[in-house]
Order: structure tokens, then sequence, then C-alpha cells
């Protein structure tokens, strides 16, 4: 039989919510893994980033970039998709279980509140320059650097659907 699938709703949470749930997984020796990003269209490039995230430990928990936060990192015409459009897709799934929307420049606070095992980012970082790198080490963690699957970012992805077709 098979079980029905959790709604992607439960999976979006508060800060104070995530700090809780991530507690509850720690306490019975689960290995949380983080990443983070801003998600704003979801591609083949962000689900091989999730799929080999989750693979790095038994939860995988999502920190999104708010739509200011956005904004500030990418320019005024972005995000393409709301805030809470990206954390309900990211939340649809499977590899991800839970979602958390944060509004500062980096997630360093969120990562610092929620204290992950593992760090989990994609090909355009070194280890030494992500956030969080260093305290996620100072309390035992890790850091996983996945490659990138070329031709496959958002910025790319908008770029190619701007310039009109030829013919």
């Amino acid at each position: 039989m098979r079980l029905a699938p959790v709604d992607p709703e439960s999976k979006i949470m508060s800060l104070v919510r995530m700090q809780e749930r991530t507690n509850e997984w720690k306490a019975v020796q689960e290995r949380v893994v983080f990443t983070n990003g801003c998600f704003d269209i979801l591609h083949v490039g962000h689900v091989t980033l999730l799929d080999t995230a989750r693979r790095e430990g038994n939860r995988l928990i999502v920190g999104i970039n708010s739509d200011d936060s956005v904004r500030r990192l990418k320019g005024p015409s972005r995000p393409v998709v709301d805030e809470r459009s990206r954390a309900r897709v990211l939340a649809a799934l499977e590899a991800v279980d839970a979602v958390v929307v944060f509004d500062e420049p980096t997630p360093l606070e969120l990562m610092l509140a929620l204290r992950p095992d593992v760090i989990v980012k994609g090909g355009d970082y070194q280890a030494d320059s992500i956030v969080g790198a260093a305290e996620v080490r100072s309390w035992g963690g890790r850091v996983k650097i996945v490659s990138f699957v070329p031709g496959f970012s958002t910025t790319e992805i908008i770029a190619r659907a701007a310039v009109p077709e030829e013919g």
C-alpha cells in the first residue's frame, strides 16, 4: 500500500517551528542537511542539487531568500516567482523535508539557529567562501559542493526566454 504524500504546506515553516522540528530530528539521531538559495525558476540544476543534498543525510532543510532579499541580491526585476510560490514548489519535492524563508542577505543567522550537520551548495562556490561553513565545521559538521548541471541557471533561462525567436 502506498502512503499518501505529505501536504507540501506542512513543510513550509517559520524559523521557530523549524528549530523545533530540527531539534526533534536531531533527538533521534537524524542527520540534518541544509541548503539555500533563491530558487526563482526551478530547473534541473536545482533538482540535482536538492536530490544530492538529500542523500547527504536523513532530513533536508531548504532556506529560500524572501522576495525582498532576492531583489537586493538580483535586482528589481527579480524574483520572477514570489516567495510563497517558490516555497510551495520546493516543499512539493520528495527530497525536501522542510522549507523556511529568510529575509537577511545571507542564511548565516538561520544556520546558527538550526545547526545543520551538513551544508550543501552548488558548484559556483569554494568551500571556504560558503557562508556558515566555518560555523558548521566548528560543531563537527561538514560542507559538500555539488557540481553544476551545465546550461542550467535561472539567469541563463531568463536570458534565453527574453531572446525573440528567429524565423
